[in-house]
Order: C-alpha cells, then sequence, then structure tokens
C-alpha cells in the first residue's frame, strides 16, 4: 500500500506538469496528451529505459496494459522456473564484478534493487521476478500507466517535431498521446506457429496443462527443440509412457554454443533419457513437409503432407495413407496421446501503422522488427526496439536477448539519446596517459557490461594529441563505430583503441567439440589463438569510415586495425597477471604510442633528465605538475659523482665546529639540483 501511495503521489505531480508543456506549444493539440517520451511496456527492458529517463529529469511516461509491471512473468516460463543465474556469492565485493554473474538485477543506484535480495534460489521462481519488477518501479517512483493497452500507434508529420513527426498511441479507450521519441519494450509475445495439415489440432505451450497428472500414461509428441520444449518434456518425463521431440533442426546446448538462449542443462533431462535408451527421443524433419491426422479413438498419427494431398477429401482419417505403410521402420509410426507445440515466440507488429515501416516483412523480419545497430528501426527516425525485440542485433551471438544482456543496450541507447536531444555529450573519464595500461585491466576484470554484451558493447578510447592523455568510452555499440563522434559529442582526431571481448573463432557450435584436449591456451606468444572469452584490443590510427565498417574481413566484428592484440585467455577470468596479462598488454600500447608507459622511482626519473632528451610520461607529468624529485640517499649520490652537487656529508666531517648545519643551503637553493641546474631545468620545461 506504502507503494501504491508514493506512484499515485508521482503521478499526481508529473502528469499536469506533462499537460502543460503539451499545451503551451500546441495549442491545437490540447486534447492530446504530450510526451517526450513514450515507453511501451513495463516489463524489464522497459523499466530499464524508465530509470535512466527518470534520473535524467526527462519528460516520459510507460504505459502498461496490466495491472502491475511484469506481467509476461506472471504467466512465462509456464513451470516458474526462470532460466537466469542468481549467482549470490562470487567471494568479491565489487558491485560491478558481481553483476556480471547476477542475470536478473537491473542497474540502479539502489543497493536494495539487487535481485539476491529476492531469491535464494540459484535459477528463481518467475513469481520472485514479478516481485522485483514491481518493488524496482515503486522504489524508483517511475511513471507508469497501468491497465493501458495501447491498441494503434501511426505517424503525425510535424517540422517541430524532433524527428520531423510524433508518435500518435491510441488506447483501448481512444485516448491518443502524442510522443516525440517511441521506445517499445514489448517483448516477443506472439506464440511462433507452423502452418501444416492439422496444426489447429495441436496445444500450444501456452494454454497447455502443467499439471502432471495430465500425462500419466500417455504418448506425447513435443514439436520445438528449444527451452520452452524441453521444459515441458522435463516436467512430464516421470509419468508418460514416452516422449517425443520433433524439430526441423538439431538441438542446440548452451554449453556448446555460449548462447544462453540455446537449451540449459536445467531443462535436458530427456537428453539422458534419450541417449541412455529408455524410450524419450529426438528427431528432425520440417514440419511444413508433415500432416497430422486423427483416428476413431483421438490418437495422432504423424504421415506426410504429399499423401494427405493425394487423399480424397471424404476419407476418413483411418484410410489416408501414413509412411508405414511404405516404410514400416518409420520413426514416428506410433500413435501419440498429445501433440503440443512448443515453437518460440515473435513480435506483435498488429498495433503499428504501416507508416512506421517498422518490419521489411522478411523471414528474419517475422520475429524481430528490423534495427540498427543504434535499435533505432530502419524505418522511423526517433523509434527504438529495446529489450528481448532487440535481439537482432545480437542474435544467437550475444545477450541482448536477456536482462544481463539488455539492461546495458538499454544503457546505450538512453545516452544516444541523451546526446541527440539534450546535447549531454557520452560519459567519458578523462586519464593522463600514465594511467592507461592501468585503466584497461580495470575494465577487463571488472566490467559486467563489456562481458555480457561481448563482441556488441565495446569500450573506446579516444587519445588526446602527443598521447599525453586519453579520454574513456565505455560501452559503445561496436558497430556504430563509424559514427562515435555523430552519436557521442565526443572526437576521435589523434587515434583510438577499442577494448572488446571475444571467443575464439572456432571455440563452439553444436558440431565441434568443446571439450577437446588441449583446448586451453596458456602462453602469452599464442594469445591470438584464444578459444574462451578474452579480451581484444584493436589500434586505429584514425577513426574507420562507414567503408571500413561495411567492408571489414569475413568474421571480424570490426575493421581492420593498424595493430590488434589478445590478452590470453585465463582460466579464472582474472587478467591480472603481471608476467602474462600485463606486461604484454602495456609492451602493445607502448609500441602503438611509441613512448614508455612505466611508473618509474624519482632516482630513475633524475637520471633520465640528465641523459635523456624526451622524459617517459610518468616523469614528465611529475616535473611538469611542479612536485619536483623527493629526496633520496641515491640521488643524493647521483648529484655528488656528477659533480653536480657538493658532498656535504663529508664536507660535515671537517666542520664539527663550524656554526652553520652540515648541508644547509640558501633560501632559493633546490633540495637536491644546484641553482644553475634548476634554471636550466626550467628552461627546457616546454621541450620536456
Amino acid at each position: 500500500m506504502a507503494g501504491e501511495t508514493r506512484l499515485a503521489a508521482a503521478a499526481t505531480l508529473w502528469a499536469p506538469l506533462g499537460l502543460l508543456l503539451t499545451l503551451a506549444p500546441h495549442p491545437a493539440r490540447g486534447a492530446r496528451p504530450h510526451r517526450d517520451y513514450c515507453v511501451l511496456g513495463a516489463g524489464p527492458a522497459g523499466l530499464q529505459m524508465a530509470s535512466f529517463l527518470q534520473r535524467a529529469g526527462r519528460d516520459y511516461a510507460v504505459f502498461e496494459r496490466a495491472p502491475a509491471p511484469g506481467s509476461f512473468f506472471t504467466r512465462y516460463p509456464r513451470h516458474r522456473k526462470l532460466i537466469s543465474i542468481n549467482k549470490r556469492f562470487t567471494g568479491k565485493a565489487n558491485a560491478e564484478f558481481n553483476l556480471r554473474h547476477d542475470w536478473n538485477s537491473l542497474l540502479s543506484h539502489d543497493p536494495r534493487l539487487l535481485f539476491r535480495h529476492y531469491s535464494r534460489a540459484y535459477f528463481p521462481d518467475a513469481g520472485d521476478m514479478v516481485r522485483y519488477l514491481r518493488d524496482f518501479a515503486d522504489l524508483l517512483g517511475l511513471h507508469v500507466l497501468y491497465n493501458t493497452t495501447i491498441a494503434h500507434v501511426t505517424l503525425d508529420k510535424d517540422s517541430r517535431a524532433w524527428n520531423g513527426h510524433y508518435f500518435i498511441l491510441t488506447d483501448q479507450k481512444g485516448q491518443a498521446y502524442q510522443c516525440s521519441v517511441l521506445l517499445v519494450a514489448t517483448g516477443l509475445s506472439v506464440p511462433n506457429q507452423v502452418d501444416f495439415p492439422g496444426s489447429e489440432l495441436v496445444e500450444g505451450y501456452e494454454s497447455v496443462s502443467t499439471d502432471p497428472e495430465d500425462f500419466v500414461g500417455q504418448n506425447v509428441l513435443i514439436l520445438g527443440h528449444g527451452n520452452s520444449a524441453f521444459e515441458t518434456a522435463e516436467n512430464i518425463l516421470g509419468v508418460t509412457n514416452f516422449v517425443h521431440m520433433l524439430s526441423r533442426s538439431r538441438v542446440r546446448l548452451s554449453w556448446a554454443t555460449h548462447y544462453v538462449g540455446d537449451v540449459r542443462a536445467i531443462n535436458n533431462g530427456l537428453l539422458d533419457t534419450y541417449q541412455l535408451k529408455s524410450l524419450d527421443g529426438l528427431l528432425e524433419s520440417d514440419l511444413t513437409d508433415l500432416a497430422f491426422v486423427k483416428d476413431r479413438q483421438g490418437k495422432f498419427h504423424i504421415t506426410l503432407k504429399f499423401f494427405l494431398e493425394e487423399a480424397n477429401a471424404s476419407q476418413s482419417a483411418d484410410s489416408i495413407t501414413l509412411p508405414q505403410d511404405d516404410n514400416d521402420n518409420f520413426a514416428m509410426r506410433v500413435a501419440y496421446d498429445r501433440v503440443i507445440r512448443c515453437l518460440g515466440w515473435k513480435f506483435d507488429f498488429s498495433i503499428f501503422n504501416q507508416s512506421l515501416r517498422l518490419s521489411s516483412g522478411s523471414e528474419f523480419g517475422k520475429k524481430y522488427p528490423l534495427i540498427r545497430a543504434s535499435y533505432e528501426s530502419k524505418g522511423s527516425r526517433g523509434l527504438f526496439i529495446l529489450g528481448t525485440a532487440s535481439h537482432s542485433v545480437d542474435y544467437r551471438k550475444s545477450a541482448g536477448g536477456f536482462i544481463h544482456g539488455f539492461r546495458y543496450t538499454v544503457r546505450a541507447v538512453h545516452r544516444l539519446l541523451e546526446h541527440r536531444h539534450h546535447s549531454v555529450a557520452w560519459p567519458s573519464t578523462k586519464y593522463p596517459i600514465t594511467q592507461l595500461t592501468s585503466s584497461i585491466i580495470r575494465r577487463v576484470n571488472e566490467a559486467s557490461g563489456l562481458y555480457q554484451m561481448f563482441g556488441v558493447l565495446a569500450d573506446i578510447i579516444l587519445l588526446n594529441e602527443n598521447a599525453t592523455a586519453f579520454e574513456y568510452l565505455e560501452e559503445f555499440p561496436v558497430q556504430m563505430l563509424a559514427q562515435l563522434e555523430t552519436l557521442t559529442g565526443r572526437k576521435a582526431q589523434h587515434g583510438l583503441f577499442v577494448i572488446n571481448m571475444e571467443y575464439g573463432k572456432n571455440f563452439s557450435g553444436p558440431d565441434k567439440d568443446v571439450f577437446f584436449y588441449d583446448r586451453s591456451v596458456g602462453h602469452t606468444e599464442d594469445a591470438w589463438q584464444s578459444n574462451f572469452l578474452h579480451p581484444v584490443l584493436y589500434y586505429y590510427r584514425h577513426l574507420p569510415t562507414e567503408q571500413d565498417v561495411r567492408f571489414r574481413p569475413a568474421h571480424w566484428p570490426l575493421p581492420r586495425p593498424a595493430a590488434i592484440h589478445h590478452v590470453v585467455e585465463d582460466f579464472l577470468t582474472d587478467w591480472t597477471a603481471p608476467v602474462g596479462h600485463i606486461l604484454p598488454l602495456r609492451r602493445f600500447l607502448e609500441n602503438c604510442l611509441n613512448t614508455d608507459l612505466r611508473s618509474f622511482y624519482a632516482e630513475s626519473c633524475f637520471v633520465f633528465s640528465l641523459t635523456r632528451q624526451k622524459l617517459p610520461p610518468f616523469c614528465q607529468l611529475g616535473y611538469l605538475s611542479m612536485q619536483g624529485l623527493a629526496s633520496t640517499e641515491g640521488l643524493r649520490q647521483h648529484g655528488v659523482d656528477s659533480r653536480l652537487l657538493r658532498d656535504y656529508a663529508a664536507m660535515g666531517q671537517h666542520r664539527e665546529g663550524s656554526s652553520q648545519p652540515p648541508g644547509s643551503r640558501g633560501p632559493n637553493s633546490h633540495p637536491l639540483v644546484p641553482g644553475p641546474l634548476v634554471q636550466s631545468l626550467d628552461s627546457n620545461k616546454e621541450e620536456l
């Protein structure tokens, strides 16, 4: 109740203000409430974007058809066990590192909103996610309009709009809303269906019973080889006669492909029973070639579509030709009591007017909207796809279709919008060049977005003139590298490094033995052959062009660089070994920049100042910041040996009766270097 009260109070505060803002510039459209940003869907992606907009103080609203957030998880997965990892303990206190292994939390500045506070289970219950999302929206006071079903979305061209048009959203009551930017976070909500004879007789994953008692002693056929299919099979393995699974492609196991959307080990018990000859089994066939017929006893038989087309339409199911009539060894000659469709989901395009040009209508576009690498629709400027529906950018490659991935891509979209519409440059941090190695080491060992969205989001290091300092940008969409200056407001005029996380080119795949002998690379000279996830650095003297990105070498995530460096893979994913990781990285950076990035003691810097025309950056920074050189016995002796300093210690032995203490200096003398040398060094300050 307290959360509902806070939410209601927040709505009271922001709703009239938004309306006033609308009425002022658009008096003719006063009946159409205006928002700068409209978010469709209060699932994880929608709430994540809302939290960023809220923190930035932007004018926005989230539209949700259900009475509370996270409505998808109130129904799915049907058997209530999530396959997203809730790793509560890592042995480390670094919050960013811990997010690498927390696949359920959204990004926020409130430590209460970590999923480990909501479940102790490694694979949590879906109800825990519902509670978490409700608290996330409540505690952050997000502006969500519940029980509001957007039934239609269209464009209204207007030259005054940010993108040359407004998005007009109409709800189930006929109320229209006007938005400058539309952020679609509705997920994939339409069940995939394959049209074949008898498909209308098949039960769907979205409605089939989840009570194992309803399947006792039955023969069950499941269509599909994904997690929903295996989840359904796992639920009934112990009570059925057998379960057969049928799909057009081979089963893909996540531990073999490194893709979290493939079949997870928690669901794949049927693989054991199949391979250990216990009646259950897997089959491959194109469903469009098959047909299902139902006999008088209500059992299902599989035949070929070809046989069905040849049969007389008036014939009964019992007289239709079956494959076993020609081949008595046909694998699916047994009759089935139940056939269940578990073929996954696709995006709902039905509410979007053709004016938005949201889908190309291609085979791939039927599952996902076609979008750019910036997550903006190819058909309408200002329309962005977030969350699971944005997975076309990295489908079967990275984690962009799941919470632990899209929480970072949503943040990237927000940063792009902040620069485009509010002149807020992409966040960056400036460091002296002496901190280059340590900055990279820190990020590759801690950063969660870089780690989870490997190959999609990369860190960018922009060098300043003469490479005396650098600017660090985190988690930029790497496929948009050519447009970096336009999208971020940062300049890349003096060269740049790109830090990407990559697997080996031939390490994973459904047909590969990922446990092959000697699969690990341990020597730094073989780092480029690393198989497991590891950091890869690309050095460019100039920002790559669109043409460079488009015509990059096959299977390369980036254009060919001036230099490339692989940090050798590590079993602990802990790239901090001084010899194996840090030293090769530093030498690579030094070769690219033609400078020495080591840190030195003051004594060494003093020697360099006497023997070199150009000091290492570490020594330059100390001298130019007027820090001088700390006095040590070694430095004093160097000065004496070179006859730049008098040996006051020796002189003091002969002046024990003198009133002046040994080693005393005049008011203008330097603690280590005599006056003439100080003047000489000062005169060369610019050269240094």
